[in-house]
């Protein structure tokens, strides 16, 4: 990874650029109001970004309740990606998951992308359920993907 990028915990000011990449990443985003309650009163959210000096390219969400990590959302600004950042970004959340307890980790996917599909296979994830209509802006359905942490 290039010396120019870090991670950090997102932070309530980070919302305005977080808010780009989610429009950018995402047809149905996120609203301010709710990255606020994430990071404000979500006492089970944690959020890392990933700068390139001051602008943040990317970020990843996740809930963590137990023993449990459950991905709430990862993206990154369209020119960073293929670039080996959302893995990066991912291996992050698998060392903060793990640092807080948990034990294993979900994430639900589009069943059409593969390109996440894949990068998620790759970092050890397995199929479970299909979540039928999932996805609110045009009912596709979602892949349930787990694994273990330890």
């Amino acid at each position: 990874m290039d010396e120019s990028l870090s991670f950090r915990f997102m932070k309530e000011e980070d919302i305005d650029q977080v808010l780009i990449i989610e429009h950018e990443s995402f047809s149905t985003p996120w609203s301010r109001e709710a990255f606020i309650n994430e990071i404000a009163t979500n006492q089970f959210a944690v959020y890392i970004v990933l700068e390139d000096g001051n602008q943040i390219v990317g970020y990843c969400g996740a809930w963590i309740v137990v023993d449990e990590a459950h991905i709430t959302n990862v993206a990154l600004l369209p020119g960073y990606r293929g670039k080996k950042l959302g893995e990066a970004l991912m291996l992050k959340m698998f060392s903060v998951a793990k640092e807080l307890g948990a034990r294993t980790m979900t994430l639900e996917v589009r069943v059409s992308n593969d390109v996440a599909q894949s990068l998620y296979r790759k970092l050890g994830f397995q199929d479970g359920a299909i979540r039928k209509n999932y996805y609110t802006d045009n009912q596709e359905d979602a892949l349930v993907m787990w694994v273990n942490l330890t």
